[in-house]
């Protein structure tokens, strides 16, 4: 009879945007191949890795902090990784830099991380018999932790089909491109992932209907610029979209994030076409004046921006459209603070994310006079946000009364007696439901009639 493979236990905690969500799920199902099971109690973990994210000034102090923490409550043995974006802007630096990490891994090659593991495993009981013997000749105790770092440069020409141990059994985050081609002046994606490199059409719909056979529902396609999915294999978002929509089973479809430089009136018609693609529009303007749309080099005007709006309007007037927008960005004055203030109004977003513009290394913006003070970034964005709040709110109204089929999620976080799920909209829906009925209704569409809206969720009845 064969004897039955004690798993180790693993943590993660997981910094920033969707991409790094969809790493962890990658890390998870890699780290199952040695036996590795995910625990939400790091002090039981004989592995923690912070997947990192430095999309904001002080990433790495934060970082730091983290593992700092980590390295004085780490359960006796264990191991601790540092992976994603921060390792991958700093480089081989950090493996001299931060000495509590036994494993720094990169953004470009997490297929390499089972590998790390073992090595790291190793080398620590390497270093822990050296240890004892030095303790039994008088000579001192443990050394100084050796460490295992893989940060690559580039992606690898081919990127390596990885498992995937997913957050749900409902939805599912695909990867359809890596990297951005744009060169933003503020924006450290291109150093810490890459240019962009498509998928293949075939490889991404194989991916789908694997997710339909294990009954998932709905598919989130990623990309750092989604739209441009395809530009470098001679095809595009649309295309793909009518792809994903002919697998049987999968009966909600969404992408994010948009480029509004590579967005296109023939995607805007497909999504208003093919009935299982989500109307919902992730399309982040950055700001509101061309002046500082141009030393963003963001490539577009607030025309171009609102030509594309305005025609999702005209095709889907219930469309859910949401952005992002950097306040305080060097050079800004007041006046081209309350062009962004308009477009808010303009576009009357469900939903918008704010930032104070925050330096970051390796992009041309840093190297400029960040010539706005704190307390008039501060007041900028306090401002914007009760514009967008109010804005949201009314946006949220249109809900009201109307049945809305909603991707039963699971409990709500805030109120275990209710539900939570999201509307074919992506708006999040907080349901009304006997927990005696939960286990029947998670995991299901179900029909929701809306009772109360606020800018960021909704609240509905269950028709039973």
């Amino acid at each position: 009879m064969a004897t039955q493979v004690k798993k180790k236990k693993v943590f993660i905690e997981t910094l920033g945007c969707q991409m790094n969500v969809a790493d962890t799920e990658r890390m998870l199902g890699l780290l199952d191949e040695i036996d590795y099971e995910q625990t939400q109690k790091r002090e039981e973990a004989d592995l923690s890795i912070l997947n990192t994210c430095s999309i904001r000034e002080h990433a790495v102090d934060k970082m730091r902090s983290y593992v700092g923490s980590w390295d004085k409550t780490r359960k006796p043995g264990s191991l601790v990784a540092l992976a994603g974006c921060v390792p991958q802007q700093e480089g081989e630096g950090m493996a001299k830099d931060v000495r509590v990490a036994d494993i720094i891994i990169g953004t470009h090659n997490l297929h390499r991380l089972p590998d790390l593991v073992l090595e790291a495993e190793k080398k620590h009981e390497v270093n822990k018999l050296n240890s004892v013997k030095g303790a039994d000749q008088n000579i001192g105790v443990y050394a100084a932790r050796p460490q295992v770092a893989e940060i690559w440069e580039e992606l690898p020409e081919d990127i390596p089909e990885t498992p995937i141990f997913r957050k749900t059994k409902y939805y599912a985050w695909v990867n359809v491109i890596y990297g951005c081609n744009y060169r933003c002046t503020y924006c450290i994606v291109p150093k810490t992932r890459g240019d962009q490199r498509s998928r293949p059409v075939a490889e991404i719909k194989k991916e789908i209907e694997g997710l339909a056979q294990e009954g998932y529902k709905e598919v989130i396609l990623l990309g750092q610029n989604v739209d441009g999915y395809g530009l470098d294999i001679e095809s595009n978002l649309a295309t793909l979209l009518r792809e994903v929509h002919e697998v049987e089973g999968i009966e909600r479809i969404k992408f994010l994030t948009s480029h509004p430089c590579d967005m296109t009136f023939e995607l805007i018609e497909t999504v208003a076409e093919l009935p299982k693609v989500s109307k919902y529009f992730h399309v982040p303007i950055q700001a509101g004046n061309d002046y500082i749309l141009k030393r963003m080099a963001r490539r577009y005007t607030v025309e171009r921006y609102m030509e594309l709006v305005n025609y999702i309007r005209k095709l889907m007037p219930d469309a859910s459209i949401t952005g992002d927008i950097i306040v305080g960005f060097p050079g800004e004055t007041h006046e081209q603070f309350m062009d962004s203030v308009k477009v808010v109004q303009e576009v009357k977003y469900d939903a918008c994310n704010t930032a104070i513009y925050s330096k970051r290394p390796f992009t041309p913006a840093a190297t400029w006079e960040d010539d706005i003070s704190a307390d008039e970034k501060q007041e900028r964005i306090r401002f914007l946000n009760a514009i967008i709040t109010e804005t949201a709110e009314k946006q949220a109204q249109r809900y009201i009364g109307k049945v809305e089929q909603v991707l039963i999620e699971g409990q709500s976080q805030r109120n275990p007696r209710r539900l939570a799920g999201r509307i074919f909209n992506n708006k999040t829906v907080n349901i009304e439901c006997p927990p005696e009925l939960h286990d029947k209704y998670i995991g299901t569409l179900a029909d929701v009639k809306i009772t109360q809206a606020n800018a960021w969720a909704l609240r509905g009845e269950l028709l039973i």
